[in-house]
């Protein structure tokens, strides 16, 4: 299924899921709603009627008196108002009174004079001082006949003397409620009709942005030059175009790389056979030449076969890390074993220059990973510190635990590294002078440092430090 269609679906599936929970909420919440407005209104009719019928029920003459004879031309009332649409030519209260017994003595309709009433929870509760309300049904056989009745009570004083009851069928509201819910549903659909369309809208601008970027990367891995895809004015400050950019920088990087590799080994290539040559020249000339000028001349020319060696080795294992895309190979090492190793085979170079090493680096310090690029990448950063390292100075050697890390870290006392070269250090073919007497590196040491710990997922920083003064190499790598 293709991604356009997927967020199409998830979009729709979404929407729909939340409308349908909101419609349905909101649908069940309009008719109690409406009800309990109408609840309210009888309320303060029913109240406002029991105080017009007090003064003829303390005279005893609620059924016949100036408030019957009124509510009498109520109940015939022809209002003729339209509300909404709808027509309302006559009026729906009920109004019924009772004594403090519960005896009905007053009914527009008269239809329940004389009746008792006193078990009903409207008059009952009201005679009691309570809130007297209930919902009963006109007719058993028809569900939808329910009456509302709210009373209030009537007072001589503090003394309730009776009961009035306004009533109002609830199927009066019927037409309005319905009203309602059927203009609540069509803006619902119109709504997600809407939504769908913005929907339709944004999966299609997604899904032919990654088409594009897809097209695009596709292209690159097939060796094509092709132009970076353009995004419309709506892709043109998101992450679609952050994303084609970023993808046109790792072309531009890939391409620089694949340059630098085909140059490596065209470069190793070339210099075996000098190499030979010059190996069998330095042989020759301690058989000819006289003296000191034949050593001379072959002890320079041992320098450099071993120069050129070295720069063929560092660039052969540069390629290959380079070439890696993960660690094939994932095995426990212990870091403070390996570095005692690698500093018992520099002994030599330490003592020729009186440096004394502080060991900090514990026991049983373990990290996941490759063992012989995790050395390379130690010897390294050892030799450059022996390097730089003045004579009758000393080297740091530090193992920490930092969390889900270990810290590995070497510090010298040279003269650490220059701010023009802060920016360069770990670059291809990037060197320093090492001191008196010392040629430049191949400047690729610290290269393949970076390259190592990049596969290993580490971190690898190397700065200047005082107190005292020198360069710190500070390499992080996850447990």
């Amino acid at each position: 299924m293709r991604i356009g269609l997927r967020l199409l679906l998830g979009f729709f599936l979404v929407l729909g899921v939340a409308l349908v929970v909101v419609l349905n909420v909101f649908l069940q919440e309009v008719k109690p709603g409406t009800r309990l407005a109408m609840e309210d209104s009888l309320i303060d009719a029913a109240h406002a009627f029991a105080q017009l019928a007090a003064a003829d029920m303390k005279a005893g003459t609620i059924a016949t008196g100036g408030f019957a004879r009124a509510l009498h031309a109520y109940s015939g009332a022809q209002p003729g108002a339209s509300i909404w649409g709808f027509q309302k030519n006559s009026v729906d209260y009920r109004i019924t009174i009772t004594d403090a017994q519960g005896i009905v003595r007053f009914d527009t309709r008269q239809e329940a004079v004389g009746q008792d009433f006193s078990r009903w929870n409207d008059v009952l509760r009201t005679l009691r001082g309570e809130y007297g309300a209930r919902s009963s049904l006109a007719n058993p056989n028809d569900p939808n006949s329910t009456v509302m009745h709210v009373a209030a009570p009537i007072r001589d004083g503090d003394r309730i003397i009776g009961a009035l009851t306004v009533s109002r069928p609830n199927r009066s509201l019927e037409p309005y409620i319905e009203r309602s819910q059927q203009r609540i549903l069509r803006w619902s659909w119109a709504l997600l009709g809407l939504s769908l369309l913005m929907g339709v809208l944004l999966s299609w601008w997604m899904a032919s942005s990654l088409s594009r970027l897809r097209g695009y990367a596709n292209a690159v891995a097939g060796g094509e030059r092709v132009a970076l895809p353009r995004f419309g004015r709506l892709s043109g400050n998101t992450e679609f175009n952050d994303l084609a950019q970023a993808v046109e920088r790792m072309r531009v990087k890939l391409e620089d790389k694949a340059y630098v590799e085909n140059y490596v080994h065209t470069l190793t290539h070339e210099l075996k056979s000098p190499l030979a040559a010059i190996r069998g020249a330095a042989e020759l000339l301690e058989e000819d030449l006289p003296g000191p000028e034949r050593q001379r001349f072959a002890g320079n020319i041992q320098r450099q076969t071993e120069r050129l060696r070295q720069l063929i080795d560092k660039l052969l294992r540069l390629a290959d890390v380079e070439q890696m895309r993960s660690l094939s190979k994932l095995e426990p090492v212990d870091l403070s074993a390996l570095t005692r190793e690698l500093l018992q085979r520099a002994e030599p170079r330490l003592r020729l220059k009186g440096l004394r090493v502080r060991d900090e680096l514990g026991e049983g310090q373990m990290v996941r990973g490759d063992p012989f690029l995790l050395g390379q990448a130690l010897q390294n950063l050892l030799d450059n510190a022996i390097d730089f390292s003045p004579e009758q100075g000393e080297l740091w050697l530090r193992l920490t635990n930092d969390g889900g890390a270990l810290v590995w870290s070497v510090r010298d006392q040279g003269p650490g590294v220059p701010d023009y070269a802060q920016a360069h250090i770990f670059e291809r073919f990037y060197s320093l002078p090492r001191g008196e007497a010392q040629e430049k590196s191949s400047g690729l040491g610290l290269c393949l440092v970076k390259e190592v710990s990049d596969l290993h997922h580490g971190d690898i920083q190397v700065g200047n430090v005082s107190d005292p003064p020198g360069c710190l190499a500070r390499w992080r790598l996850p447990l």
